[in-house]
């Protein structure tokens, strides 16, 4: 199973906020910094989107319908079923912070890469990923809000308003400004795809600062890191079964079955941690230590997933709906989202 060499990176971040993490001033800064990359980070995703494949992507409805339901229905149930688990394998915290990671959008780049790496549909990739990213800019902070309850103590209407304006406004810029820039995003993809994981690494270093800070980490045993581990392994491969399984029974083709298992087992880095700091504020890190386990987890396993189906016979009966006229290799720089 192959080592993204980003993991190694993020590892590295958390390491430096241990050693030396922001504080006072400097805190502030990196908060300021993080939330200004983010922002950037969505109006990249809104800039190489293209309004013409969504709206394709818009009439094979069954598809986004379908990675929605996995996303945020099939991913909070199984979230909440692993409330058995406390106090057994996971503290009340770690299960916080597990259930948070079930509400969290899919991702873009990723799902997008992946696809395309598989010989799947991509356009329905590209555009099952942005809808999922728009829904869950609305619908984890309300979920987070009734199925976490006190646990994510920020949340409020104004904690909504945040998240909007971090995320939906710079996608929509992006959107707008796509005519006049979109050529140069799609030249410029492989160096800006340092700028996704520059603003993710970013993050991860503002939160993990913070939490040391607040003298959180003594609560994480290397037990109940095990624990967390085997819990999002399970997770992980149940829902990789279920969408593969699932979209076959609900009579997809292929290409659409690689779309919907890469686009609906996977969550997003870049959407959740920006979310989670607003909504959990200074528990923030210890609730996004979850998320970032199971990040790193997808990738390595929808890594090895994708170079064998792309080895699969194609079948000759295709789904009678397709999300697009064409199919592009869109997508194959960062993993980051």
């Amino acid at each position: 199973m192959p080592v993204d060499p980003y993991l190694l990176l993020l590892l590295g971040t958390v390491g430096l906020a241990a050693l030396i993490p922001a504080r006072g001033t400097g805190a502030d800064v990196a908060s300021g910094a993080s939330t200004a990359a983010i922002a950037f980070l969505f109006f990249l995703y809104g800039a190489r989107l293209s309004t013409r494949e969504a709206l394709d992507g818009l009439k094979h409805w069954r598809l986004h319908v379908t990675v929605l339901a996995c996303t945020f229905v099939v991913f909070p149930l199984l979230g909440l079923a692993a409330r058995g688990l406390v106090p057994v394998l996971l503290t009340d915290p770690l299960y916080q912070g597990l259930l948070f990671l079930t509400l969290v959008p899919s991702t873009i780049q990723s799902s997008i890469a992946f696809t395309s790496i598989a010989r799947g549909n991509v356009p329905a990739a590209i555009c099952a990923g942005s809808f999922s990213s728009l829904v869950g800019i609305v619908a984890t902070p309300l979920l987070a809000a009734a199925l976490l309850g006190s646990g994510a103590g920020g949340f409020s209407a104004d904690s909504v308003l945040k998240i909007v304006a971090q995320l939906l406004v710079p996608f929509v810029a992006g959107q707008v400004l796509r005519r006049w820039i979109g050529s140069f995003v799609a030249r410029h993809r492989k160096v800006l795809g340092l700028v996704d994981r520059g603003s993710i690494l970013l993050v991860v270093y503002t939160a993990f600062s913070q939490g040391m800070v607040q003298g959180i980490w003594h609560r994480v045993s290397p037990a109940r890191l095990g624990g967390l581990l085997a819990v999002e392994a399970v997770l992980l491969a149940v829902m990789l079964l279920l969408t593969w399984y699932g979209a076959k029974a609900l009579r997809f083709g292929r290409e659409d079955r690689i779309a919907i298992q890469f686009a609906g087992s996977k969550k997003s880095l870049a959407a959740g941690l920006p979310m989670a700091s607003v909504l959990f504020g200074a528990q923030a890190s210890l609730a996004v230590l979850p998320l970032m386990l199971f990040h790193q987890m997808q990738l390595m396993v929808c890594a090895v997933i994708a170079k064998r189906r792309s080895h699969d016979r194609v079948e000759e009966v295709t789904a009678p709906e397709r999300a697009g006229s064409s199919r592009t290799g869109v997508g194959t720089g960062t993993r980051s989202g």
